[in-house]
């Protein structure tokens, strides 16, 4: 892509394609991309340290349910952050 960024396609599960990033970042952070069925496996897998959530106060209609049948507090998250705005409200969750 313009820019240098380049994009690879792990095809050996979630585990697989974090310990690329892991070794591609060298110590720094790692985003996850793919949408919402990509984030709840790696949710439910307890392999997010945190997570923000940026929420506009928009009815868009149906979707995808992020946090269907996923309990956080079990799988260790808690509330670290929150903000307000008129426009959105920040949530961080992470793992404690």
């Amino acid at each position: 892509m313009a820019g240098g960024t380049t994009f690879y396609f792990v095809t050996g599960g979630i585990e697989a394609a974090l310990e690329r990033a892991r070794q591609a970042a060298g110590g720094k952070d790692i985003r996850i991309g793919g949408g919402v069925s990509t984030v709840r496996q790696y949710l439910e897998a307890g392999l997010i340290d945190e997570m923000h959530f940026a929420i506009s106060p928009r009815l868009l209609g149906s979707g995808e349910h992020l946090l269907a049948g996923i309990h956080l507090p079990s799988l260790g998250y808690e509330r670290a952050d929150h903000a307000t705005t008129a426009d959105a409200m920040h949530v961080v969750i992470a793992k404690r």
